[in-house]
């Protein structure tokens, strides 16, 4: 029997529904979500399934959306407080991330409704 701990992870752009998932095996594990306002990425919010917590999935996630992002010509707006966090961390990403603007929450309120 195979632990889901062995299970192959992936992470996927979802292009149409605005975020990226993660999945262990078959299960999704977790996912991120953003909108996009001209060259600006905004990622407002990052869930990990409990069942899955303290595996370091959510850390992972983050580290494509934003690879994937940024390989876009995609600046980053961290609204999501686990992407500002990751961000803190890895300056790597410094130079692609924007300030969190009134602007910015009202272009995720207006997609959220």
């Amino acid at each position: 029997m195979t632990d889901e701990r062995d299970a192959e992870l992936e992470v996927h752009p979802l292009s149409a529904s605005l975020r990226y998932e993660i999945r262990v095996g078959d299960e999704l594990a977790g996912f991120t979500e953003f909108v996009d306002s001209g060259e600006q990425r905004i990622f407002f919010h990052t869930e990990v399934d409990e069942r899955f917590a303290g595996r370091g999935l959510a850390s992972t996630l983050i580290r494509t959306a934003l690879d994937d992002a940024t390989s876009r010509g995609r600046r980053i707006v961290p609204i999501c407080p686990f992407v500002a966090g990751f961000l803190d961390k890895h300056l790597e990403f410094v130079e692609y991330v924007d300030a969190v603007t009134p602007a910015a929450h009202r272009t995720v309120l207006q997609f959220r409704t």
